[in-house]
């Protein structure tokens, strides 16, 4: 029975993760403009964060369409099949579980933002607010 479960969510994934790329690709959002220092500075502050993701979770996409929309260029890491970055996000994170921002502060302490809410208003905090105020 475990075996006819997987199968059926895993053939699921494969008809409908197309069609939610594609809606992804189709709705993508007009990123916020910065001047080039400005953006500059977002860029280096993002080069210490990581998503982990699938790429056809849709939490995950309501998160990358997010980060688009700040222009946030933050890494993106699959983890979605068995390996180095799975492995990271169980070990770091205590779960495999996506989607999930690591933020890395300068003394290399890293934190784990699960939930896409909560990542999305983290980045907002941070990338959004900042941005309003210059």
């Amino acid at each position: 029975m475990k075996t006819v479960i997987r199968t059926f969510f895993k053939t699921l994934r494969l008809v409908i993760g197309p069609l939610l790329l594609l809606g992804e690709r189709l709705a993508r959002p007009t990123g916020l403009v910065r001047s080039p220092a400005a953006q500059g500075e977002v860029d280096r502050q993002c080069s210490s964060m990581a998503l982990y993701q699938y790429k056809t979770c849709p939490f995950c996409i309501k998160v990358r369409q997010e980060m688009r929309r700040l222009s946030l260029r933050i890494e993106q890491r699959d983890a979605q099949p068995p390996g180095e970055n799975r492995e990271a996000l169980v070990t770091g994170g205590g779960q495999a579980k996506v989607p999930c921002l690591k933020i890395t502060d300068q003394a290399g302490h890293s934190q784990w933002l699960y939930e896409s809410g909560e990542i999305i208003d983290y980045l907002r905090q941070r990338f959004l607010n900042a941005a309003q105020a210059s």
